[in-house]
């Protein structure tokens, strides 16, 4: 008698937190907790840094030091990935964070707490490329969605409890214990992340031979970029005071803006040609849609709706639940990518027009709570998607500049509609009604923007 047949059982893929990918997962998520933390902590501490370092004008220009580093990093590290492997500029790239946390901590002046800021956004920058590369070579294709929805989720924990622990150790110990706390704590990051160091080291890809993978071309491009990013938000800032010698100023950070991206983006990106080159620009129209938004709910709840500082601080919390569960769901619920994008764009502008109502008269600022959880949802849904997918359109070869596209698109999408939303903000006015109207102005042009990514992301196919 003839035994029967085992029936064929489906494949289930492996979890991040099997005992294959437990350790480097484990790595990773605590690298990425750390360099999220520090980016939700600064804010809270620096009333009493620029107190400390006689330097009240510190708030914008520590930002931009450290957008502006990371940028340029961003760029040379995907090409460092790409040619020898992430190991080397991963490592590098949480030394030098690690050094700038040092170096802010013992910082005696505005100066050296500038560069300090500029050291850590050349690691951070380079440490968060190096992961997405690691991600796309250590994981097999169908457990990728689930480790870059946790490393979206691993902001979260950060968003939560970042501000108020770093007041916390700032009110006991002092605002230098909140970058000296960080750094004891990379040791066992890297102690986890030995093996999949050791895998990238074996596992070198072949160099592109695009335009993207010239070395003095690209790092001549991200300069470019980051100089040209810099002097457009300074222009624009100074557009309302002085009209001629700013103008001046933004024409020429455009123009320096355009050359960079041509050549750091993939081919036909600013013309919004099919697939890859959009799949990119996305990252950059959530980014700008949600934090062009996001930098002004506090104050307009605080200055318009007389919020404390807490209870407009919750907004902002909710917004990183709804991104955490979007995250989750997207990794577990598998649709066409165009389609998962496009719902997750919308979610932002709906949120976007909601969030508007919070500062008319009448209305409820609270109405902000539940429309920044949407928000959060169509971010973590949106945005993991499009890291995936960019990921699937990429050769092997140019992982690491795309990675580093992706992060250019992302950082440079916040980084333009937070500038230009300060300046208009400026320029209508800062008592409560202009406050109000500023605010209105703002999110209807970022619920624009969130709208033109509606209509593009078919073109991510």
């Amino acid at each position: 008698m003839t035994a029967p047949k085992a029936l064929d059982t489906p494949h289930k893929p492996p979890g991040i937190l099997g005992p294959d990918y437990r350790t480097a997962t484990l790595g990773i998520l605590l690298v990425v907790t750390l360099i999220a933390f520090e980016g939700m902590s600064v804010g809270v501490v620096m009333p009493a840094i620029a107190k400390d370092l006689d330097a009240f004008d510190l708030y914008g220009l520590s930002f931009s030091a450290f957008l502006i580093a990371s940028l340029f990093m961003n760029v040379v590290a995907g090409l460092w990935s790409d040619r020898r492997g992430y190991p080397v500029p991963f490592l590098a790239g949480v030394l030098l964070f690690v050094a700038g946390m040092a170096l802010a901590g013992a910082a005696s002046s505005a100066v050296m707490f500038l560069l300090a800021r500029a050291v850590q956004g050349l690691g951070a920058g380079a440490s968060i490329v190096a992961l997405f590369v690691m991600i796309a070579r250590v994981y097999p294709v169908e457990v990728r969605p689930k480790a870059f929805a946790a490393v979206s989720a691993a902001w979260v924990v950060p968003a939560m409890v970042g501000p108020s622990v770093a007041g916390f150790v700032g009110q006991q110990w002092g605002w230098r214990y909140v970058f000296y706390g960080i750094v004891p704590l990379v040791v066992p990051a890297l102690v986890m992340l030995v093996p999949a160091l050791r895998m990238g080291s074996s596992a070198v890809a072949a160099p592109g031979t695009g335009p993207r993978s010239r070395p003095i071309a690209m790092t001549l491009a991200a300069t470019a970029t980051a100089g040209g990013a810099g002097l457009l938000l300074y222009g624009v800032d100074r557009l309302h005071l002085h009209a001629a010698s700013a103008s001046v100023e933004t024409v020429a950070g455009l123009a320096l803006l355009v050359y960079g991206l041509y050549r750091l983006l993939p081919p036909h990106a600013l013309r919004f040609a099919r697939g890859l080159p959009t799949t990119v620009l996305m990252r950059g129209f959530f980014s700008a849609s949600f934090f062009g938004v996001n930098s002004f709910i506090p104050l307009a709840l605080q200055e318009v709706k007389h919020f404390d500082t807490t209870s407009a601080g919750i907004a902002l919390t909710t917004g990183a639940l709804g991104w955490s569960a979007g995250s989750f769901i997207q990794s577990r619920r598998p649709g066409e990518a165009h389609k998962r994008i496009r719902l997750g764009v919308g979610c932002v502008a709906i949120a976007i027009l909601l969030c508007l109502l919070s500062v008319l008269p009448g209305v409820s600022g609270w109405i902000a709570v539940p429309a920044w959880i949407v928000a959060g949802f169509g971010m973590g849904f949106g945005m993991t998607t499009v890291s995936v997918t960019a990921m699937k359109q990429s050769p092997v070869n140019e992982q690491g500049a795309n990675s580093a596209a992706l992060q250019v698109s992302d950082q440079l999408g916040s980084a333009l509609s937070i500038g230009i939303g300060g300046a208009l903000m400026n320029v209508i006015g800062h008592s409560s009604a202009q406050i109000a109207t500023g605010f209105m102005v703002i999110s209807a042009l970022m619920a624009a923007i969130a709208l033109g990514g509606v209509l593009l992301a078919g073109r991510t196919r």
